[in-house]
């Protein structure tokens, strides 16, 4: 018997200055666009929220077109001035980031924060340093 990967969702939480896309299922070419426009309808031009979680605790697989889009919602975050993470990171998520050298995107610290913004693959309460070598 063959096992389906569960169904792509988006669960949008929200919490005084904080809004939380919980990412379930493959983010592919398939479920990019459902992200970015879950993302772009939050984006007002006056937030409520100054910092985006995008929480891959549910992430089953990301394609390219999955990482492109991770990488149009950093420049629309990063354009209105929204910090973004990206926390719970699996294994094969963080190693696109650094095998493709933008890790370093997701990781600086977000400006007028004394936090960098990376949570890495724990429980998203780290701060790490990031390890990738693009010239971004």
């Amino acid at each position: 018997m063959t096992t389906l990967p569960p169904e792509f969702g988006l669960d949008v939480i929200t919490a005084p200055d904080v809004l939380t896309i919980e990412v379930v299922g493959d983010l592919d070419y398939e479920t990019s666009d459902e992200l970015l426009a879950t993302v772009a309808d939050h984006l007002t031009p006056d937030p409520a929220f100054q910092r985006l979680r995008l929480d891959f605790r549910g992430l089953t697989w990301i394609d390219s077109m999955g990482l492109s889009t991770l990488l149009m919602v950093h420049r629309r975050t990063s354009a209105t001035g929204i910090a973004l993470t990206l926390d719970n990171r699996p294994g094969f998520l963080q190693r696109m980031l650094d095998l493709t050298g933008t890790l370093d995107h997701f990781t600086a610290t977000a400006e007028g924060e004394g936090e960098a913004a990376d949570s890495g693959t724990g429980t998203g309460t780290g701060t790490g340093t990031g390890t990738g070598t693009g010239t971004g």
